[in-house]
């Protein structure tokens, strides 16, 4: 599980270090090597609540395989690319493939906790949460390394090996479990004789799986989502009907939803579970904060105080070690408020320093900075991923711990657009400082959503499941 819930971080921080030689490889343009990291956010936006609901019915095994052995097909098909749409579309693969881990593996931990009696798994929570910090330092010095051995087309081919190694892994540990039966809206009645198998069972049975699995409200979901994803990408007024779209799909979504016995998202369970709710409104603040100190804290290193890319990447590194040390501590610790809490300090310090930088600042106040940030960056991944497995339906806990994530990328992407705006054509100073007010506003915000969520004392508490 761990293996396949960092499938998708390595490839988000491995591309990160690739670009550069792709595009002269290609003769692409930075506008339109940009596209391969948009892919893979696009595609696991919308994969990880699809895929997590797919989970939920036919348990993680199949799912994963599935998935992952896509992965595989990915990383071939984007080492023998011939040119960048084909290297596009194997972005996308990896999207979707990489969907199936991180699910899984909060599925896994649900029914084992179920199984055993033991509802408070911390150390299987932490370790999550460690693997997948630990891959971002890693990630981008992987990266270069490859790159160094066998040309950016290794970057893609890593994907083999990894996906051949979680495979096995999953045939031979993930137990194997029948697809869950829901109840449906309305009794049927029941047959005057015994069916038989034939193909006149067959329809009913797609039937009956594709009322399970609410096939157009996942057509509803994916149009409102890539929708929205598409305009917060490049923000513009001449894009306006993006947003429009986006607002008409979600309008048909929630009637669908709110309608159907089985829904893809239960809108009636997720509307009465405020916790969960609130929970998906931090992650997104959050990740404001936290992507766009990671692409517009890194770009002013290097255009506005003049490092070079990999010096840029070494400063870096404190915050992710610390907040691997960070995880590892506070994991002991079941409670969630007080790392949300001192998660949220620790980013609105970090804004409010960044606010005092300049071109001529010491180089111990950019490590400086990048040390604060390595409190929430440590708290808040752990303390979020907590929330959601006591918070969500222990029938749901795959589709709740997928929409996570996509909460998570459409932060990533108001992060993306924030820093574009704030820059402009060049990484400066001035663009930075506009940059950290925006940051400021999320992390207040997000302050303010935990201060007064009076019902994050008891999501730590076992057995709690929907209720919290």
């Amino acid at each position: 599980m761990l293996l396949g819930s960092v499938l998708n971080p390595i490839n988000s921080t491995i591309i990160a270090v690739a670009l550069v030689p792709i595009g002269r490889a290609l003769g692409a343009p930075a506008s339109q090597t940009a596209w391969l990291v948009s892919a893979l956010y696009l595609a696991t936006s919308l994969g990880q609540p699809v895929v997590g609901r797919l989970i939920d019915v036919f348990g993680p095994r199949r799912l994963f395989l599935l998935s992952t052995g896509l992965v595989g097909v990915a990383g071939v098909v984007g080492a023998l690319a011939p040119g960048l749409g084909v290297l596009i579309g194997a972005r996308v693969l990896l999207g979707f493939g990489t969907c199936a881990g991180y699910p899984a593996a909060m599925a896994l931990v649900r029914s084992e906790a179920e199984r055993t009696g033991r509802d408070s798994p911390g150390g299987v929570l932490t370790a999550l949460a460690v693997a997948n910090q630990t891959i971002a330092v890693v990630g981008p010095l992987l990266g270069g390394l490859l790159i160094a051995v066998g040309g950016w087309r290794a970057t893609f081919a890593l994907n083999v090996p990894l996906a051949v190694a979680a495979v096995l892994l999953g045939l031979l540990r993930l137990p194997k479990a029948e697809p869950k039966a829901e109840p449906t809206e309305e009794p049927t009645a029941q047959p005057t004789e015994e069916p038989t198998a034939g193909p006149a069972n067959g329809p009913a049975r797609r039937g009956s799986l594709a009322a399970r699995l609410d096939l157009p409200g996942m057509a509803l979901f994916a149009a409102m989502l890539v929708s929205l994803l598409l305009f917060l990408m490049n923000l513009h007024l001449r894009d306006w009907y993006l947003l429009a779209l986006s607002a008409a799909a979600g309008a048909a979504f929630a009637v669908r939803e709110l309608r159907t016995a089985t829904p893809f998202i239960d809108l009636r369970v997720l509307g009465g579970n405020t916790p969960l709710l609130a929970t998906y409104g931090r992650a997104l603040v959050a990740y404001v904060v936290a992507y766009s100190f990671l692409y517009g804290f890194t770009q002013w290193t290097e255009e506005g105080f003049g490092l070079s890319p990999f010096h840029a990447g070494l400063a870096q590194i404190p915050m992710f070690l610390l907040a691997i040390g960070v995880s590892i501590v506070s994991g002991r610790s079941t409670s969630v408020r007080g790392k949300l809490l001192l998660g949220a300090v620790g980013q609105i310090s970090a804004c409010l320093v960044i606010l005092t930088l300049g071109g001529d600042s010491p180089l111990w106040m950019l490590l400086l900075v990048a040390l604060i940030f390595g409190v929430p960056q440590g708290l808040n991944n752990l303390a979020l991923q907590n929330s959601v497995y006591f918070q969500a339906d222990p029938e749901r806990t795959a589709s709740s711990a997928g929409l996570l994530r996509t909460f998570a990328y459409i932060g990533s992407m108001v992060a993306s657009s924030a820093t574009a705006a704030s820059f402009g054509q060049h990484a400066d100073t001035g663009g930075l400082h506009r940059l950290a007010w925006v940051m400021l506003g999320a992390g207040v915000l997000y302050l303010l959503l935990t201060l007064f969520d009076r019902t994050l004392g008891r999501a730590a508490g076992a057995g709690t499941g929907a209720s919290v």
